[in-house]
């Protein structure tokens, strides 16, 4: 197996990889002597889109066919991407859901997509999910599942297998761009992104949360996967606009404008805010003139917009 975390099972399912890479002209950064590049990855697999695919895939192939346990919140990409990856490649699936109170409600269209991909859902309460990591809780709630021989992938896919598998991602970027920013959420992206940089580039990480916990995992992802810190990263957390999932009118507008301007449709709960944070920092002189700067497109919008 290669080490940049290409595996043969996934791999069945022909990824687009590297993914594209466009240069944009916006007047926003152009006035200020700077190149924007998009990293597609929301072109890398139609249901496995962006970082969801260079996780999971790493994790797929450890698994070996045994059913996957994972985690997420009742919008999580995470989720959808494992139950696609689940119906294509003839994996189970279980998503342990956060919040028992929606396991007597109708199910919103993320989870009724997971349901209809074969993800046997599974919620569990708040103060449950939040103690998941704990060997005595992770155990409970597998034993409550019927999944207790079952691969288990972290919220958010990022493990060691994962951030191994995003190392992929800064190779393929090699030494185009002097900044590339990408949307943290539990981070594993960021790290394996930052290790695969060439020297003297730097991984921007825009945190989608509140509560300034990334930097540390970040440095324990890094660790349990190389070793040690690899490369030059540093986070970024004044754009989260109030935390997950959270959309304001603001970031709404910046983003439905950024889709006219370049015709991209942008994903709202993290494309945008890497979006937004780039043009902020551009505005405050963050980056020298001449420099080039890429964007990580991790995803689409959800519903797909239609034709």
């Amino acid at each position: 197996m290669p080490d940049n975390g290409a595996v043969t099972g996934p791999d069945v399912l022909h990824p687009r990889l590297p993914s594209p890479l466009r240069e944009v002209t916006d007047d926003r950064f152009a006035r200020h002597g700077i190149r924007l590049l998009l990293k597609r990855d929301d072109l890398i697999h139609p249901e496995l889109v962006g970082n969801k695919w260079r996780k999971l895939a790493p994790n797929l192939a450890a698994a070996a066919g045994r059913p996957v346990v994972t985690f997420g919140g009742a919008y999580s990409n995470h989720l959808r991407a494992t139950a696609a990856a689940g119906r294509l490649l003839g994996v189970p699936t279980i998503g342990v859901v956060r919040g028992q109170e929606l396991a007597g409600r109708p199910l919103n269209p993320s989870l009724a997509r997971c349901a209809r991909d074969g993800m046997r859902l599974h919620f569990v309460d708040r103060s449950t999910y939040r103690r998941k990591a704990e060997p005595e809780a992770r155990e409970a709630i597998l034993r409550a599942c019927g999944a207790e021989d079952a691969y288990v992938v972290p919220e958010g896919g990022s493990n060691a297998a994962a951030v191994r598998g995003c190392r992929a991602l800064g190779e393929e970027l090699g030494d185009v761009a002097d900044v590339v920013a990408v949307a943290c959420g539990t981070g594993g992206t960021l790290a394996g992104l930052a290790a695969g940089l060439s020297p003297g580039r730097r991984a921007l990480g825009v945190a989608v949360l509140r509560g300034g916990f990334l930097a540390g995992d970040v440095r324990r992802l890094q660790e349990r996967a190389f070793g040690g810190p690899r490369g030059d990263w540093r986070l970024e957390e004044r754009f989260h606009f109030g935390g997950y999932a959270r959309v304001p009118p603001e970031l709404d507008a910046f983003a439905a404008d950024f889709e006219r301007r370049h015709g991209l449709p942008v994903e709202r709960l993290y494309v945008a805010k890497t979006l937004y944070a780039l043009t902020a920092l551009a505005e405050e002189g963050a980056f020298p003139r001449g420099s080039t700067v890429a964007a990580v497109v991790t995803g689409r919008p959800f519903p797909e917009p239609g034709p």
